[in-house]
């Protein structure tokens, strides 16, 4: 059986469904951030230094989430036979 439900909701309405957190007055401020270092920087302006501050989490946990999921075909690809042993 297959079921499918369409929905038409806003990104906020599906925020608030899932009780995620309002983050734009987060990203505005971030926004803002970045445009006053790419303002004050504009000569050696270099972006790769300007996301780095922002980026280093973000990368660590795509890397965590990374390495979790290729663990998990090894670990579920034991037979009922391997079990019993």
């Amino acid at each position: 059986m297959k079921v499918t439900v369409d929905v038409d909701i806003t990104p906020e309405e599906m925020r608030k469904l899932f009780g995620l957190p309002d983050v734009e007055a987060f990203q505005r401020q971030l926004m803002d951030d970045i445009r006053e270092r790419m303002n004050a920087g504009v000569e050696g302006y270099d972006p790769l230094k300007l996301f780095q501050p922002y980026m280093a989490g973000t990368l660590a946990s795509w890397d965590y989430f990374q390495k979790l999921m290729t663990s998990l075909p090894a670990s579920g690809s034991r037979t009922d036979e391997d079990r019993s042993k």
